[in-house]
């Protein structure tokens, strides 16, 4: 294959600045098949993959003035799920490969360093490889309609392209805003990740939300909202009641119209201020949905893009030595990066498969990893019926899931738990 090499795209840049020797930002998607998973077909898919889908099948290398990605020769091994999900990937790791391709039992995961690519199109790869191998195991034919690839087109243009550079604003938007309250917790041995995953009837999900009037992801940022602040409550009396925010990642593929398997989403920010009084589910759903409709329209969107991209442009930052640059966006990264929002809030969506590919796929999961100054997250994504919300934590304390599920169930939505903590 060919060797080439892209420059990482505007959301990419941060990631390698801010990595530390035992945390990085990396995310896992994973298709659970309805047989048990043979890794010998398993990696002849991956090998198929490789030419095809030349921006996820990178390694990170080191330039004068900035990280860039380069394409990997051969393909990567698929790999015996080996301990919990989303493992960092030391930098060792990352200079031959951005990703790794896990199977346990009927499991086949990709695990994604977040400069690579998205949720959105690390789900793409994985529908994909999980598509390729149904064809190679069974025979079955899987058309290229959805997200599903023809192996045998080159790679298109849009893509590889970086879409953040065609869609900023002539006028920026300020990233001001207030501090968010910051869960805290004893941290686990051996940074072990604990995930507790709750699995939830898609229709009646959709059916809560509507009952509200608001979108599933303004449903659940709400009811994750009244949770952290529950949380907070508990906390002594002398510590400030700061506001409760919830970080949402913006899929702007769909905002702009443009398809790229690289990283293309933006994270806005929505919650209130506790100090102003108490507030009912309701009310709080209420914010949640107009506060994202406000903060995601196009035009909005268009100014924040500006607002990264024009820095990204400016001749003395370029002409900046790396390892300046790594500093300056780390001290950038300390005071903006991780302070506005709770806990970040992923909504995968629905994920549809082509017919022929239905009868082999039992579920999907997406997992996105804590952050380093934060010790929760959570991440969905709904498939066949049925709705999984994956809680991720650094800590040993389950508080906030307990919370959030057990409001779900009093609000009427059953609620199925798994946990990888025996």
């Amino acid at each position: 294959m060919k060797r080439q090499w892209y420059r990482l795209d505007n959301a990419a840049l941060i990631f390698p600045a801010v990595m530390r020797k035992n945390w990085n930002n990396i995310f896992r998607v994973a298709v659970t098949m309805k047989d048990r998973v043979d890794p010998d077909i398993l990696n002849r898919a991956i090998e198929d993959l490789l030419p095809r889908f030349p921006t996820i099948f990178v390694k990170l290398r080191t330039g004068m003035f900035w990280y860039y990605l380069e394409t990997v020769q051969d393909a990567p091994v698929a790999e015996e799920d080996y301990a919990w999900p989303l493992t960092p990937m030391p930098r060792k790791k990352l200079k031959k490969c951005c990703v790794r391709i896990l199977y346990y039992q009927k499991r086949i995961a990709a695990e994604f360093f977040h400069s690579v690519t998205d949720g959105t199109g690390g789900m793409i790869f994985l529908q994909n490889l999980a598509a390729r191998y149904v064809t190679l195991r069974y025979g079955t034919e899987i058309p290229p309609e959805g997200s599903i690839a023809d192996l045998t087109e080159e790679p298109k243009a849009e893509e590889t392209r970086d879409c953040f550079q065609l869609c900023g604003a002539k006028a920026s938007v300020s990233r001001a805003e207030e501090n968010a309250y910051r869960l805290r917790g004893n941290p686990e041995e051996d940074r072990f990740r604990n995930i507790v995953t709750g699995i939830v009837p898609t229709k009646t999900l959709l059916e809560k939300a509507h009952e509200q009037g608001v979108t599933v992801t303004a449903y659940l940022a709400a009811v994750l909202a009244m949770a952290v602040l529950e949380r907070q409550k508990q906390d002594p009396p002398r510590r400030r009641k700061r506001h409760i925010k919830i970080t949402i990642p913006v899929n702007l593929r769909k905002t702009f119209g443009l398809k790229t398997l690289r990283n293309f989403a933006l994270a806005v920010n929505i919650g209130f201020d506790p100090l102003l009084g108490e507030y009912t589910l309701e009310e709080v759903c209420r914010l949640m949905y107009h506060q994202l409709a406000a903060e995601t329209i196009p035009q909005r969107m268009a100014g924040r893009i500006a607002t990264n991209v024009d820095l990204q442009r400016i001749l003395l930052l370029r002409l900046t030595p790396l390892p300046v640059k790594t500093l300056c966006m780390r001290l950038v990264y300390a005071v903006s990066g991780e302070s506005k929002g709770c806990l970040n809030l992923s909504n995968m969506g629905e994920v549809r498969l082509p017919e022929a590919m239905a009868p082999y796929v039992e579920r999907f999961d997406f997992i996105i990893g804590v952050q380093y100054s934060y010790p929760n997250n959570c991440s969905v994504v709904s498939y066949g019926g049925k709705t999984y919300i994956n809680m991720i934590r650094g800590i040993r304390e389950s508080e906030l899931e307990r919370l959030f599920f057990s409001r779900l169930v009093e609000e009427g939505i059953p609620v199925e738990i798994e946990s990888n903590r025996r």
